[in-house]
């Protein structure tokens, strides 16, 4: 047992936003208090409050909605300061929190920590990063505007002021000095990957202050390799996640459009994916158009809950990953290890560095249709599913994961 009094704060809550670092902030706090600890979780919603209050409650007492938002999204400023200085202060006074672990700051704003720090001196500040919002202006992708979307390997001011013509290289200069002078209030940065500690490194932040902790998973019985029909094939591939341009899910559909047509009647694509609807005109346009291509050899289910995901892996023998951005440390892999399913998967960033080739899984060349292509055919014909799924190791259980903080917070 500890005496530490802990607020997690994330950037939405899981009841109403799915996205991986909300449910990862959220299992932190239910099991922190399954194991009887003094506990609160604060979650940022865009909802509008009751009588135009900052907070209000959703479960219970110790789960609080913040009802605020950013009006700076270049410096992550707060849109109303004294959500910061008064609102949330008033909450840091009340609780008294001997640990801060902030699980994002988009949407609620970088002041945040400092306010922790300006009014708790003492309590000791932890960050989750979970992408890569303060090196790049990018929406945190460090992927370069413009259709092409290429890969960026390294942030400069000048290299960053060439994406966004409209700012210069000192504005990128300032405001890697901004957001550098926060982080210094924090005592330890917590990252799911390797990658991700690498390019912050690189950008500045010090490694002694980083640690990798990847995100915990529930204990569950993995389901039973999907019933076979005779002489059926293992060619069932899932996609899990959200449906946007830096998903890769139109490089998923155009591997299956260049199949031969011996392995169409092998195969079949579920894509459980959100966040459609809210694309552009033209991303959304191309991606329905590939389904009507494609017509029953994929099924677009839409989104789903976090408790289905065993369900839906009993239906599945492989888990696609497409991304064509670094991304970090995707939920979809730990929840694919934890049931049993082998994953094929672009080969960059996290995606390559947790999903090991050929033993629990299958790299492919990221951003190529062919590569996906041949893999999946290659999957169907050629891969010892079950040796792949032999291979595959457990990942870090919620409490774990759980346990691994509780240190750092001491």
């Amino acid at each position: 047992m500890t005496d530490h009094k802990i607020l997690i704060v994330s950037h939405g809550h899981p009841d109403h936003s799915k996205g991986g670092a909300e449910v990862a902030a959220y299992n932190l706090f239910k099991e922190y208090e399954r194991q009887g600890l003094d506990t609160v979780f604060l979650a940022r919603t865009d909802q509008p409050s009751h009588g135009g209050s900052a907070f209000s409650t959703i479960n219970s007492e110790r789960e609080i909605l913040f009802h605020t938002h950013m009006s700076d999204f270049f410096l992550f400023q707060s849109g109303n300061k004294k959500h910061v200085w008064q609102d949330f202060r008033g909450l840091l006074e009340r609780y008294q929190p001997t640990v801060v672990h902030f699980h994002h700051y988009i949407h609620m704003g970088l002041e945040l920590i400092r306010e922790v720090k300006n009014t708790l001196p003492n309590a000791r500040i932890v960050l989750t990063l979970h992408e890569y919002l303060a090196i790049c202006a990018n929406n945190g992708q460090m992927v370069k505007p413009g259709k092409q979307m290429k890969l960026c390997y390294k942030s400069a001011p000048t290299d960053c002021a060439r994406c966004f013509p409209e700012r210069s290289a000192a504005d990128f200069f300032l405001r890697e000095k901004y957001i550098k002078s926060i982080f210094d209030l924090v005592d330890v940065f917590v990252s799911p990957s390797h990658f991700l500690i690498d390019r912050y490194k690189a950008w500045g932040i010090p490694e002694t202050k980083m640690v990798m902790i990847e995100n915990g998973q529930p204990k569950v019985e993995a389901p039973l390799p999907r019933p076979l029909a005779e002489g059926e094939e293992r060619g069932r591939f899932a996609f899990f996640g959200q449906i946007n341009p830096f998903k890769g899910v139109d490089v998923l559909l155009e591997a299956f459009k260049l199949l031969p047509e011996e392995i169409k009647k092998k195969v079949h694509l579920d894509i459980h994916g959100a966040n459609l609807e809210g694309q552009t005109e033209d991303f959304q346009g191309k991606i329905r158009g590939l389904l009507d291509e494609l017509g029953d050899l994929v099924t677009l289910h839409g989104p789903y809950e976090s408790n289905e995901i065993g369900r839906l892996m009993e239906q599945t023998d492989w888990v696609v990953i497409p991304s064509v951005w670094w991304e970090n440390s995707p939920m979809v892999i730990q929840e694919a290890f934890n049931h049993k399913r082998p994953l094929i998967a672009s080969d960059i960033g996290g995606m390559e560095e947790k999903i090991a080739h050929l033993e629990n899984g299958v790299h492919f060349r990221s951003r190529s249709a062919n590569a996906l292509a041949y893999q999946v055919k290659n999957a169907v014909l050629e891969e010892d599913w079950s040796a792949l799924v032999k291979s595959i190791n457990r990942p870090l259980s919620i409490s774990e994961c759980a346990g691994a903080h509780l240190k750092l917070y001491s």
